[in-house]
């Protein structure tokens, strides 16, 4: 008999607790940029730009690495694949706390972005190693650990980089990412591989899908400058749409593509993705912008912050998005995934309008952060466990990818966004932004959110247990 037909092998929750840690260290290590990018630009002596390309780095590498790993997990076993991934990781993590200029750092992002892999794989062994009831908390708490181990990037990233330096607010989470990988290794077991085929990696795809986030991402970046370049912005455009139709076209006819597109067809995946993108653009808008305006000087309309001051302000948010996961998972489990995602949605909305309206005190910024991470971890949460629960056990890997994907994608797209409002809103000859521009940044974002629960009424209520 194959291994694919052994039975299997049920771990307990010292296992799970691995997986666990594993996700709280992989997220201090995605956490500690955003607290610290005025620290960061300033010793790198890096342009807003620059910056810009710093934050988003490692999102793009994510949306790129996760696909592939999803589908590697499927096929020869998901702790095989998480091991070497987190190697990657590790080694991206040591060189960002070595690096002394801009180039190698931006190196060190790439590396590390291979992290946003680990949530698929980790939900590959979750569904192989446990009964489907305890799954679907399982991957709650896992999503929610992950997402939560920003709490305490976010919080020492600011007083480590000032105290000792920004070398080791990457080299602390990255003992930690090594450690858990270790405990990982020794207390999970081996999961059988679930496939056989030898189609091999879809390099074609992954290049195009490359060369479309990119492009993207300049598209995005050049936009409040149309006026001045024009016709450099006209080409980038013709070249993402020759992009993104060369990789439908690649997909289509790909024997193993690296994004299944009848896949994305299917209405639970489609709505699940185009929701998880909505979701995520409106709340990567306020994660960079808020930190933007507890660093706007006092004597303007801002509150002159520092790196420790801003991860500090972050913190109540890093602490609703890690209870966010369990609640959303537990949350999904009973009422259904719709339910759970229309109400994050509502408390988003609620949350934007609330920040466009209100925003001259530390606290009116501090609570309606710690809103939108609460929403958004309960919105990503059930509709990552509603898809990874809903297809087979094989197309596990495959079809959270496409979920997490599209979330990474979504992050970058707001930040974008976000960075060209700000750029377009800042008056000539100052270094500000005018106060209208974030005014107009959180409407927008409350906006596009709102319009997404025209799609929630698409999604299956879900199978209350």
């Amino acid at each position: 008999m194959t291994a694919t037909l052994a039975p299997p092998v049920h771990v307990g929750k010292a296992a799970v607790g691995a997986l666990g840690m594993l996700a709280v260290a992989t997220g201090a290590l995605e956490s500690v940029v955003t607290p610290t990018l005025p620290l960061l630009q300033r010793e790198l002596d890096m342009s807003p730009a620059e910056g810009a390309l710093l934050s988003i780095m490692l999102l793009i590498t994510g949306a790129l690495v996760t696909p592939i790993a999803g589908k590697f997990g499927d096929r020869y076993g998901g702790k095989r694949v998480l091991i070497r991934l987190m190697a990657v990781v590790s080694a991206g993590g040591l060189v960002s706390a070595l690096a002394p200029n801009l180039p190698v750092l931006l190196l060190g992002q790439v590396l590390q972005g291979a992290m946003v892999g680990a949530l698929p794989l980790s939900f590959i062994l979750v569904r192989k190693h446990l009964p489907a009831g305890e799954s679907k908390v399982a991957i709650g708490v896992v999503s929610g650990l992950f997402v939560g181990g920003g709490m305490a990037g976010t919080l020492s990233a600011g007083p480590v980089a000032e105290e000792l330096s920004r070398h080791w607010m990457f080299a602390l989470p990255t003992i930690a990412v090594i450690g858990a990988t270790l405990l990982v290794n020794r207390l999970m077991p081996h999961d059988p591989p679930g496939r056989s085929d030898d189609t091999g990696v879809d390099w074609p795809g992954l290049a195009l899908l490359s060369g479309t986030l990119v492009t993207l991402m300049l598209v995005l970046a050049l936009a409040p400058d149309i006026g001045s370049q024009p016709l450099v912005l006209g080409a980038l455009i013709m070249l993402l749409a020759a992009f993104v139709t060369g990789w439908i076209a690649v997909e289509r006819r790909a024997a193993s593509p690296m994004v299944d597109l009848r896949m994305l067809a299917r209405p639970a995946m489609w709505t699940s993705c185009v929701l998880t993108f909505v979701v995520c653009v409106g709340t990567s808008v306020p994660v960079y912008l808020v930190p933007q305006l507890f660093a706007v000087p006092a004597d303007e309309y801002g509150f002159g912050a520092g790196a420790t001051e801003i991860g500090f302000f972050l913190l109540p948010g890093a602490v609703a998005a890690s209870l966010a996961g369990p609640i959303g998972g537990i949350g999904a489990r009973r009422f259904g995934s719709r339910a759970v995602v229309t109400a994050g949605i509502v408390i988003m909305v609620a949350a934007l309008t609330a920040l466009a309206s209100v925003h001259t005190e530390v606290w009116h910024l501090v609570i309606g952060k710690a809103m939108i991470a609460l929403a958004n971890g309960l919105c990503v949460t059930a509709m990552v466990t509603s898809t990874a629960t809903s297809v087979e056990p094989s197309e596990t890997g495959i079809a959270s990818s496409l979920v997490l994907v599209t979330r990474v994608v979504g992050y970058a797209v707001g930040a974008q966004v976000s960075g060209a409002i700000l750029t377009a809103g800042t008056p000539s000859g100052s270094d500000v932004p005018a106060e209208s521009a974030f005014v107009t940044g959180f409407v927008i974002a409350g906006a596009v959110t709102a319009l997404s629960l025209l799609v929630t009424r698409t999604m299956s209520k879900g199978v209350k247990e």
